[in-house]
């Protein structure tokens, strides 16, 4: 017999006797039969025992055989081994109205408040892009590419995620997907028959591969909460599976499992000079025909919005109007999840779960409210502290999301020193076209940085800035491809190399100074092709580097695909040069490039970002050091230029 029964979350699965011999069909044997194995208790994948892949290498005649044994029932929910529907709960953050308002903040700000309480907590962002991940991405369209331990290049809000969480937590692949990843996995799964034949169809299966991914990330880090932020806003064409895999997880799940909270924009037209909330109601409506509910709207805005508008709002989305919280622009981003606190919002999440467990395990507490205060106020700076201006040369400034964690670790050095720091953007592009401008620019700045990049656009640029700041002894720190800048400009002008250059530019320089690591030589493809990731490095003792890390083994990310030429250590070396850090087994693999103190206050290169490990309350030793330098070294002219109206970009408070 063959009956229809409900499983966990009221999906429709098939149950019954199923012989070995063919196993969708119904069975003649007795219901003590041996060869029925003993269901699970409680079922803990809702699939038929047939459609789940066990993933060892299978014949194709094998494939083929169990295709054409294959019934008809479809799997909608696949389940990690062993999952059990609540034990963790999910929170999802959607975007409307418009893109940019800091949905990524918001998440990582949720993300703090529960870890604060105690709370284990992993974020994950599920962007819609077809890129597999964010590798190949130009920063002027997506901003910065934030690179995790683990070599996962990803977008810039798991920069975000990693700032906001506690010191020592790292995120990983599980954390971030992308539409381009979960399409490339199902088709693998279809070449390899895993779907036995059926029609390969957005539902169930690239939502059930979605939720799948947000399961795993559950089921493997044991959370409390997972909180998953959908990458663009409602109405996007291209998020429209993921709103409805999320939708499907609440219906699984349980709705006193999984709050969805919205993230809109009360707008303010100048020529009105009022709010109105009538953009946010439409987008709120539209994220409701989809079958989501919002348990909780956070409204964004330049300034506080009136009561009125809350219960407009509750009133057009049925959320009750005590969770309908204002979120006005803030002067620090570090001290939103204190505000959010204020608000009470992670009450409103607890209160929405119905878990009396969560709220008394992880109790409101004068104690974590003190951790809170002491987290905010690491980043916080008082009005009346003295300023530096920081030069960044680079060849994205027009875009400053491209160098977001550069920024962020200078507030976080700025907070450890508590002084403010004012950014002066300086396009090396604009440079190679008028040489004469690099005195005027630099003598305005107090230190000065040369950040990441690739190509040859804006590199003689980085090149004329980086002399000027050794020959006027101006603090400099070199990043990735600012590291290489630095050894061409050394050999060029203290070695007597005078065409030295990269062989990423110039494969026909006579001195490549700068070549592609061995292991990079045979690689073609660009996406997930270089050494990305964290490495450890040992470290030089006596050098710079020893001094600001203060230990001899050191761990930083990396993004690269080019090197140091060991060819040129020693020629280098003889006229000065320092090459500070390596990794453990490969001794002429250069990760650092200083000059002594007694040639130079602070010059220091190094390939690898050590912006991606810096933290609120804890700031990157090379950050430290070069702002710290870059105080020392302080000059009157910048005041003078300063008071004349000069225009920088300040970042601290």
């Amino acid at each position: 017999y063959q009956r229809r029964v409900h499983g966990g979350g009221g999906i429709e699965v098939s149950a019954g006797l199923l012989s070995s011999s063919s196993p969708m069909q119904p069975s003649s044997t007795s219901t003590t039969s041996s060869s029925v194995p003993p269901s699970p208790s409680p079922r803990t994948d809702l699939r038929p025992q047939a459609l789940i892949p066990d993933h060892t290498p299978a014949r194709s005649n094998d494939v083929l055989a169990a295709v054409a044994s294959s019934g008809t029932d479809e799997f909608y929910s696949p389940l990690p081994p062993g999952y059990v529907h609540g034990q963790t709960k999910f929170v999802i953050v959607t975007g409307s109205v418009m893109s940019g308002i800091g949905k990524g903040l918001f998440t990582s700000a949720v993300c703090r408040l529960l870890m604060n309480r105690g709370m284990r907590v992993q974020p994950i962002k599920s962007e819609a892009y077809l890129n597999v991940d964010a590798g190949t991405l130009n920063p002027y369209r997506h901003g910065e590419v934030f690179v995790l331990d683990d070599g996962t290049e990803s977008d810039m809000d798991l920069g975000s995620y990693e700032r906001f969480s506690d010191i020592d937590q790292n995120l990983s692949k599980s954390n971030y997907c992308t539409s381009g990843a979960i399409y490339r996995s199902i088709i693998e799964k279809e070449r390899r028959g895993e779907y036995l034949g059926r029609d390969v169809q957005f539902i169930p299966h690239v939502t059930g591969e979605t939720k799948m991914i947000f399961r795993n990330l559950a089921q493997s880090s044991n959370a409390d909460v997972v909180v998953i932020e959908v990458g663009g806003t409602v109405g996007d064409f291209e998020n429209m599976y993921i709103m409805e895999a999320v939708r499907e997880l609440k219906y699984e799940e349980g709705r006193e499992n999984v709050c969805v909270i919205n993230l809109t924009y009360i707008m303010e037209p100048a020529s009105l000079g009022e709010f109105k909330s009538k953009a946010a109601q439409l987008g709120l409506k539209q994220l409701m025909s989809l079958g989501l509910q919002p348990d909780i709207i956070v409204c964004r805005s330049s300034k506080v919005i009136p009561q009125k508008i809350k219960e407009k709002i509750s009133l057009a989305a049925s959320v009750r109007v005590d969770h309908v919280i204002g979120c006005h622009d803030q002067q620090n981003i570090y001290t939103l999840p204190l505000f959010l606190w204020e608000q009470g919002i992670d009450e409103c999440i607890l209160r929405h779960f119905c878990s009396s467990d969560l709220r008394l395990k992880y109790p409101r507490t004068s104690e974590n409210h003190a951790k809170l205060l002491s987290w905010t106020a690491a980043s916080v700076v008082p009005p009346a502290a003295p300023s530096v201006v920081i030069g960044v040369a680079g060849k994205y400034t027009e875009a400053s999301d491209a160098y977001i964690s550069v920024i962020k670790a200078l507030e976080h050095a700025a907070g450890k020193l508590q002084i403010k720091v004012k950014i002066l953007w300086i396009p090396t592009t604009e440079l190679e076209l008028n040489p004469l401008k690099v005195d005027e620019v630099l003598r305005r700045v107090d230190g000065v940085i040369v950040p990441g990049g690739f190509g040859s656009r804006g590199f003689e640029g980085m090149v004329m800035t980086i002399q000027w700041a050794r020959e006027h002894k101006m603090p400099f720190l070199g990043l990735c491809y600012g590291m290489q800048c630095a050894v061409v400009e050394y050999a060029r002008n203290m070695c007597g190399l005078k065409d030295a250059s990269t062989s990423e530019i110039m494969p026909s320089t006579p001195h490549p100074v700068i070549c592609v690591l061995p292991e990079q030589e045979e690689v073609d493809g660009l996406g997930g092709s270089m050494r990305v990731g964290g490495f450890d490095m040992n470290v030089v003792p006596g050098t710079l580097v020893e001094s600001l890390y203060g230990k001899s083994l050191i761990r930083e990310r990396f993004r690269h695909r080019y090197n140091v030429n060991p060819q040129y250590i020693e020629p280098l070396a003889r006229a000065g040069a320092v090459f500070s850090s390596h990794p453990p087994t490969r001794p002429r693999i250069v990760q650092s490039f200083e000059l002594p103190p007694s040639v130079h206050p602070f010059f220091l290169g190094v390939q690898s970002h050590p912006e991606f490990t810096s933290r609120p309350a804890n700031p990157n030793p090379c950050y430290l050091g070069f702002l710290k330098a870059s105080m020392e070294t302080h000059r009157s002219e910048t005041d003078r230029l300063l008071h004349a109206g000069q225009t920088v970009s300040t970042i601290v408070n």
